[in-house]
């Protein structure tokens, strides 16, 4: 039998409600194996252990008298220390944060409990989603718990590290533009960013509010499509989400694919991809082929516009959104009473160089005089790379693309250059202006065993076809 920590959601609830385990089994099998991966992998910024055990014991209790419960009833996971908790502090990965407590729980975080999942943590990321690698976080650097001495992607590394090594069933991290599907890709598990209004977002801290997404980051497919059912849907709490009904995910798994089409994006398989990952994709699609799929060329035009687009953007939306911590109302609490200064050296000392970097950039941007040339200008870039997606969805089902175009570089190899690591996101940051989902999964490994992700993108709402496509890849790779 398998480590507890190793089961799927779905193994362990079956196991649960057979009372093969219980809930206290489970969960303090992943906390001792947290306590064995964290000194080396350094995924948590929060543990909350003893409460994790108190609700095992609990709902163990319930369960021994048939009481009703929830859907992930004893289920363990972990959330970025980007959504807003009650009991636990909520950091964003950056210093400026240090110590805060929310007077309330995220949305995403409200529906979990209701369903009686255990909380076990919060991890670690990229301060306020600034980064592809976790190396950033005021909080000290996440390991890939494969090869420690490479990155687990970003920002949300820290959820991704944590799910490949067991501390805890599944994750939800939050994709602002790859931030769940690079650290999927590089630590070889299942990440979605959903469609954008799909997942609340009231209660997490914005990086760039029209693109941030909330979503599951799993070991499978399966575990990826229930807990998607679970987090998804309207919100009174958050305008942005729509209320188009919640499909029932995994009744669409077993579908047959026969006659699909898959659209192979052209742009996403030439210069700057390594030779491993464009190898393993070129064997996804026979695999596709296998699965009865006919495989259609795709073009997308305006990509190499999209990069540009997406970053003066999304920067332009942080500056604006990290105006809130002055010290005042978020913030440091540095020691002084005059504002100006109390502004200045809040922000001095609580952002790291990156998050100046982006800011800074992000407020010139929008400054008068460049507002048209460079924030207008990228607004309709992303109108036209929109354009370009829906007509691309006009005859294809869905498109196929590496997740990354590389696998986990080592830890310090792109620090130096903050622009070579903005471009490690090629094929992720046209999915977010947008707004489609996208989906990471495993497609292989390379010649250093690193596992290589491969990307499906849908239609806006289409989750349920990433999921039937992901699936049936996943299941015929396993024969």
């Amino acid at each position: 039998m398998k480590n507890l920590y190793e089961l799927t959601v779905v193994e362990a609830l079956k196991l649960l409600e057979s009372r093969e385990i219980t809930s206290f089994e489970l969960v303090t099998s992943c906390l001792n194996r947290i306590e064995e991966m964290e000194p080396t992998i350094n995924a948590f910024i929060h543990i909350s252990k003893e409460s994790a055990l108190e609700q095992a014991k609990a709902i163990d209790e319930k369960r021994a008298k048939g009481e009703k419960l929830g859907r992930l009833a004893g289920i363990p996971y972990s959330l970025k220390d980007v959504y807003n908790t009650k009991d636990l502090p909520t950091t964003a990965g950056s210093k400026v944060l240090e110590g805060y407590v929310s007077p309330y729980d995220a949305t995403v975080q409200r529906k979990l409990q209701s369903k009686d999942a255990i909380l076990i943590g919060k991890t670690n990321c990229d301060p306020f989603g600034f980064g592809s690698s976790t190396e950033n976080s005021a909080y000290g650097i996440t390991h890939n718990p494969i090869d420690t001495e490479r990155v687990p992607g970003g920002s949300s590394g820290g959820s991704g590290a944590a799910v490949q090594y067991g501390g805890g069933l599944f994750s939800i991290g939050e994709d602002t533009g790859g931030s769940i599907r690079c650290p999927a890709s590089f630590c070889g598990i299942v990440g979605l960013k959903p469609t954008y209004g799909r997942v609340s977002r009231y209660g997490s801290i914005a990086y760039a509010s029209s693109y941030d997404t909330v979503g599951p980051m799993t070991k499978d497919v399966r575990d990826s499509a229930l807990i998607l059912e679970i987090i998804a849907g309207i919100d009174e709490l958050d305008a942005t989400t729509s209320n188009d009904p919640v499909p029932t995910y995994q009744s669409t798994l077993d579908t047959s694919l026969k006659g699909k089409r898959v659209g192979v994006v052209k742009e996403y398989l030439g210069e700057g991809v390594d030779s491993d990952v464009k190898d393993a994709i070129l064997k996804a699609i026979e695999v596709y082929k296998e699965l009865g799929c006919e495989i259609v060329e795709i073009s997308l035009p305006n990509t190499e516009y999209a990069i540009a687009a997406y970053y003066v953007i999304g920067i332009s939306e942080a500056s604006s959104n990290l105006a809130r911590m002055d010290g005042i109302r978020f913030g440091l609490d540095v020691n002084t009473n005059e504002w100006k200064e109390k502004i200045i050296k809040t922000r001095g000392e609580g952002f790291s160089p990156e998050e100046k970097r982006r800011v800074m950039v992000g407020t010139y941007a929008l400054s008068a005089g460049y507002a048209d040339k460079y924030y207008n200008k990228a607004q309709q870039v992303r109108a036209v790379l929109k354009q370009d997606m829906l007509k691309a969805f006009e005859n294809v089902d869905i498109l196929l693309t590496p997740t990354m175009p590389v696998t986990a570089p080592k830890i310090g190899e792109n620090t130096d250059d903050p622009l070579k690591m903005w471009l490690m996101d090629a094929f992720t940051v046209t999915i977010n202006p947008v707004g489609v989902p996208a989906l990471s999964i495993p497609a292989g490994k390379d010649s250093n065993g690193m596992p290589i992700g491969m990307q499906l993108i849908g239609p806006h709402f289409g989750e349920d076809i990433l999921y039937n496509f992901a699936y049936q890849y996943e299941q015929k790779v396993k024969e």
